[in-house]
């Protein structure tokens, strides 16, 4: 998907997100939260290099202190300064380097990761890495809409707030101490938060590409507010004035995947955070995001998923007591 192609879903998503009272944003980063949370902190000197391969899930990576060159696996490398945040919104393969390069020439992150990564040592670049490893499920729409790399450069306004999440972060990776399960989704909920909104300021021309379709948001609409519905492609398309068939073929074009596929993702998301936070029942849950019973809905999610409702929402639970 292009940048341009990926701007426009970005933009549909969030105007329709906006008029229905949601916080995109917010759901979004609550979508990959259902994930491991991963950090560390890399230090290298000299001629370095590192390739991180392409995962499933979100995550950044924070220059800390010293300089180097992101090296992504199309376009040209782009040089990086302290405090210079780059994200990766559905994991996208890169590298870093002390120079230009190209990324098939740099060895895995894993195998230059070294055990004195924590010396008080100096060091020519030091990096703090964070990510979400999705088991189960799929990143977020709005987050595969994106760019596959974000570069953001904080403004004075925003690089003291970053770099003392950075710090935080940073603390937490060297910390052994009990916790650290409770702490760190928080931590890299945040983080990742404040650099997506700066990007997105930085980028506001981007994120405005012309969206003149008044149907389009009014349906996205009607779905984001109203997902216990029975709702049919021919009842989204009603619902906003227009044909079964130019509705899909429309609704396609801008959002990037049929009414259907785009619904029953929204459900399901919304039924794993509502497993994850709550504790009402699976046949309540299931009428909530508009399935008729919980083995309508346990079946759904399972092919979302690859695992049952009941054992997610379980090793959810565990995750979360620090298991």
């Amino acid at each position: 998907m292009n940048h341009q192609k990926s701007s426009t879903h970005v933009a549909a998503i969030t105007r329709a997100s906006t008029d229905s009272g949601t916080d995109i944003l917010s759901e979004a980063i609550g979508s990959v939260r259902i994930g491991r949370a991963q950090a560390c902190r890399v230090r290298e000197s000299g001629s370095w290099g590192m390739r991180f391969p392409a995962f499933a899930g979100s995550g950044f990576h924070i220059l800390l202190r010293g300089s180097g060159w992101l090296i992504p696996a199309t376009g040209r490398p782009r040089a990086l300064k302290a405090g210079d945040v780059v994200l990766t919104p559905f994991g996208a393969e890169l590298g870093f380097s002390h120079a230009p390069g190209l990324l098939k020439d740099l060895p895995t992150a894993a195998a230059v990761v070294s055990e004195d990564r924590h010396s008080p040592d100096p060091a020519d670049a030091e990096f703090l890495c964070g990510a979400y490893w999705l088991d189960h499920g799929q990143v977020h729409p709005y987050l595969r809409a994106l760019p596959e790399l974000l570069v953001v450069s904080p403004g004075h306004d925003r690089a003291l707030q970053l770099r003392l999440l950075a710090d935080l972060l940073a603390v937490d990776v060297s910390d052994t101490q009990p916790g650290s399960g409770a702490t760190r989704p928080a931590l890299l909920d945040l983080l990742l938060t404040h650099a997506l909104r700066q990007w997105l300021e930085q980028n506001r021309d981007a994120e405005r590409t012309e969206i003149d379709d008044p149907a389009i948001a009014l349906a996205l609409r009607e779905i984001h507010s109203s997902l216990h519905k029975p709702w049919t492609v021919q009842q989204l398309g009603k619902s906003v004035g227009m044909s079964r068939t130019a509705f899909t073929k429309r609704f396609t074009a801008m959002v990037g995947k049929p009414p259907m596929t785009y619904l029953t993702g929204r459900r399901l998301s919304h039924g794993a955070r509502l497993l994850r936070e709550t504790k009402a029942p699976l046949a309540t849950i299931a009428r909530q995001v508009g399935y008729s019973t919980e083995f309508a809905f346990g079946a759904a999610f399972r092919r979302e998923y690859g695992i049952s409702p009941g054992r997610f929402r379980d090793l959810e639970s565990r995750r979360t007591c620090g298991a």
